[in-house]
């Protein structure tokens, strides 16, 4: 309770301090002297009560009553995990508004020594700077000590590390595969000519794919057994070959075929439309176990090490197949911006941190064509005409 008021005649200010103790207060002046005053003890109280406010009492207020309800659950989880892991050993016992620059970039310094990378770095940064952006706007803080810190944190080495397939990898992975697990040759296959994401091939379903237009509609991902938007919050359009498209259109034309079977076998008065099994059979997922039913990521990782294994190829990680099919692209002269469109990268500086290092380089004859060709030519004849005196 706080508020100002006339006693005996003179105005004073009545308030309470954050243990609940009542304090009154003459003031020498008329009404508006006393809501000045007030103004200025409101404040020196929040800022004492900033200052008793630990970086953890903050982050987990922040977590519950902001990112919970504006962010993804993934994310979230994400967001807990650093600070459980990584900021509160640091900071979470310090006073909110002492947490400085400096300790932000000895913290980078520490993770660096510890061979984090440079994405896992941004990543324990991020809950960490909208929680300080937040608390300015609360007033519980006067600045982000998480803010322009990325200086800090570049990356030592010139490219990320990826492990693509080569072109003949991919065929004898592809080849091997429909040879001795059929199954799963069409997820292969779409793996490896659109570079979807784990989660994005699992989340596909019949009405995803458009084959008039060639392309297939990415909009859900599977993280943490959650369906839920794609990485960056945004759908993208993933263009078809001519290959995948044939097999896919196999694919949903057995899947329609079976569900009007299935429908036909029903007793005629139970039996639906013809357009009701179908719809229904185009929102199936697209690829299923062998069994029928939803894709695990971790099992398909570990089908996908036996696919390997029965090819004869190195081990590489699921994700090496989206770096393969990048690196084919770019091999064959692809624009980085359309890997990026492809990939669905936030920007294109991902795409060029990633792959930029894969874009084949320039040669002497390019930087030639830069030169003006009459002096040029002139200068070529000087030269010919010195080397017959010679």
């Amino acid at each position: 309770m706080a508020c100002v008021r006339k006693w005996r005649g003179k105005w004073v200010v009545d308030w309470r301090d954050p243990s609940g103790k009542r304090f009154i207060e003459t003031v020498d002046g008329d009404r508006d002297a006393a809501k000045r005053r007030l103004g200025e003890i409101l404040k020196t109280g929040e800022q004492a009560a900033s200052k008793r406010l630990t970086f953890k009492d903050y982050a987990e207020r922040w977590l519950e009553n902001f990112a919970k309800a504006t962010i993804k659950q993934s994310t979230y989880a994400e967001y807990e995990r650093a600070f459980k892991v990584h900021l509160y050993p640091l900071f979470g016992s310090k006073p909110l508004v002492k947490v400085t620059r400096k300790m932000v970039r000895e913290m980078i310094a520490a993770k660096q020594q510890d061979q984090r990378s440079q994405s896992t770095i941004k990543n324990i940064l991020a809950p960490m700077r909208g929680m300080y952006n937040q608390a300015i706007d609360d007033g519980d803080a006067f600045e982000n000590p998480a803010a322009r810190v990325g200086k800090f944190n570049k990356r030592k080495d010139p490219a990320m590390q990826i492990n693509p397939l080569t072109r003949e990898e991919v065929k004898t992975l592809l080849d091997k595969t429909r040879e001795k697990s059929p199954h799963w040759y069409p997820l292969l296959l779409c793996a490896t000519r659109t570079g979807m994401r784990e989660g994005e091939l699992i989340a596909l379903t019949g009405a995803n794919i458009d084959f008039r237009g060639q392309f297939i509609e990415v909009q859900r991902i599977l993280s943490r057994g959650e369906l839920t938007t794609p990485k960056n919050g945004k759908t993208r359009r993933v263009d078809m070959s001519g290959q995948l498209k044939d097999v896919l259109q196999d694919i949903l034309s057995r899947k329609r075929a079976e569900a009007l079977r299935n429908e036909m076998e029903k007793p005629a008065s139970e039996r639906r439309d013809t357009a009701t099994v179908v719809n229904e059979a185009m929102d199936d997922w697209l690829f299923k176990t062998p069994a029928g039913t939803q894709l695990d990521p971790s099992n398909l990782r570990k089908v996908f090490s036996k696919l390997l294994t029965d090819a004869k190829l190195r081990r590489i990680r699921f994700h090496d197949l989206r770096h393969s099919f990048a690196s084919l692209l770019i091999g064959h002269g692809e624009s980085l911006p359309y890997v990026r469109d492809q990939l669905g990268h936030h920007s294109i500086q991902i795409t060029v941190d990633t792959y930029g290092h894969l874009v084949p380089g320039g040669n002497r004859q390019a930087v030639d064509r830069l030169d003006d060709v009459t002096i040029r030519t002139a200068e070529t004849t000087e030269a010919d005409t010195r080397a017959n005196v010679a």
